[in-house]
């Protein structure tokens, strides 16, 4: 079991934690490196790049994607050739960062699964990452040497590269490679995602058992809030062991037309309480669905809004295949929703359709590609496809599932019932 598959995760037991070992973790994908050979030889420096570098911590994807390495929240740095690859890990990580970067992709004849020899080394762990990448790249390649790196490496790690004379420049090769999901990456999304699910399971099923006292609603002995209905999903989303890492986004009547609201308000019948459920998984990689529902709907606004943005769904999915234009997608959802009387192209704050109908899902939770863009979609891209309308004043109704592009089509990475009235689930 993985902790965020069909069972709740297992209770804490008291005892103490295994030996750790330098085994492979089989709930992680792996990351062929040989993408960054072809990056190198590309490079539009003057000659041809002699490695990637990338500096940052937990919380920068492209590293965790480039290693597979969940390490701490402090810096660190792996250094890729096309055929070797050597992460510093910081103090006390040895064993974790020789068990996911090294160990799980190493196959059974211990030779690495994508022709990239990988290590991790410790030493100089006093000294600042840049300056550990430094050495690194002086013993791998030699001096003044010209250098990829991701956007998002740390002023002060290039500040130490360029100081020992060797050539930055930036990147987009590790982003392009997240783009295209693997197999495996597409397991981790699934199963992520039905974790998701159960989590929007509790919330509508806390809706339902709500009972209606005057103008508030009332669940469990109290009025119902946001921040309770909030807990629930999170206490669910942390039972099939996926964290809610902040991304509960629940509002209710205006505050449902905040896209991102995580405060607190009480959800009264008759108002629209509008659900982001964004868990992300031990593996790295983000679930994403939306639903929307309405606790003694009067048959207004909100039930437009609903039926609007279920047609925009359905114009959107049924443009999402390999080789389309991923601007249409948002064209005939935008289209659909003009149809019922809503703004397409309202700004924040404004009445009607205020962002694009998907974006990219994977170890971020906004990734490309985007479903604004002139992107090409290919098979193996992973998007959300998320028509809504909103008003300040009446509340917000949005519809999110997250979709994998197919050679003939889409997947629908875990279905999830739709309606505007509540069910036990």
């Amino acid at each position: 079991m993985t902790g965020d598959d069909d069972e709740p995760s297992a209770a804490p037991t008291g005892k103490p934690p295994e030996p750790s070992d330098s085994r492979p973790r089989p709930d992680l994908p792996r990351t062929d490196l040989s993408f960054v050979a072809d990056a190198l030889d590309a490079s539009s420096a003057a000659e041809e790049a002699d490695a990637l570098v990338a500096v940052g911590d937990r919380f920068d994807d492209d590293l965790r994607y480039l290693t597979r390495f969940s390490g701490p929240d402090r810096d660190f740095t792996v250094v890729v050739t096309a055929d070797r690859a050597v992460l510093c890990a910081p103090a006390l990580f040895k064993e974790q960062a020789t068990r996911e970067f090294v160990a799980h992709h190493t196959g059974s004849d211990g030779t690495p699964v994508d022709g990239v020899a990988r290590e991790v080394r410790t030493e100089n762990l006093g000294d600042p990452a840049g300056e550990r990448a430094a050495a690194v790249v002086a013993d791998l390649v030699g001096p003044d040497a010209t250098l990829l790196a991701p956007q998002s490496i740390p002023h002060d790690a290039a500040v130490y590269l360029e100081s020992a004379d060797h050539e930055l420049s930036s990147t987009s090769a590790v982003a392009d490679a997240r783009l295209v999901k693997t197999d495996d990456e597409l397991d981790c999304l699934r199963r992520v995602q039905r974790a998701t699910a159960r989590g929007m399971a509790r919330a509508e099923t806390v809706l339902a058992e709500s009972v209606v006292e005057g103008d508030e609603l009332v669940w469990n002995g109290g009025p119902l809030s946001t921040e309770r209905l909030r807990r629930q999903v999170n206490e669910t989303l942390a039972a099939y062991g996926v964290r809610n890492a902040g991304n509960t986004v629940i509002g209710a009547g205006p505050t449902a037309a905040d896209l991102h609201y995580t405060g607190v308000d009480a959800i009264r019948p008759g108002e629209t309480v509008l659900l982001d459920v964004s868990p992300r998984g031990p593996h790295g990689y983000y679930g994403d669905m939306t639903r929307t529902f309405v606790v003694e709907s009067e048959g207004g606004w909100e039930r437009r809004a609903y039926v609007a943005c279920e047609a925009a769904r359905e114009a959107a999915l049924a443009e999402v295949e390999a080789g389309a234009a991923a601007g249409v997608v948002h064209t005939e959802a935008a289209a659909e929703l003009t149809a019922y009387g809503f703004d397409p192209n309202a700004g924040e704050g404004e009445a009607g359709f205020t962002h694009g109908t998907g974006h990219g899902v994977g170890v971020s939770l906004h990734e490309g590609p985007s479903l604004s863009s002139d992107t090409e979609l290919e098979a193996g891209h992973v998007v959300t496809v998320e028509p809504g309308v909103y008003d300040p004043e009446q509340g917000g109704v949005r519809l999110e599932d997250l979709v994998a592009v197919t050679e003939d089509g889409y997947e629908i990475l875990h279905e999830y019932p739709f309606g505007i009235t509540p069910e036990r689930r």
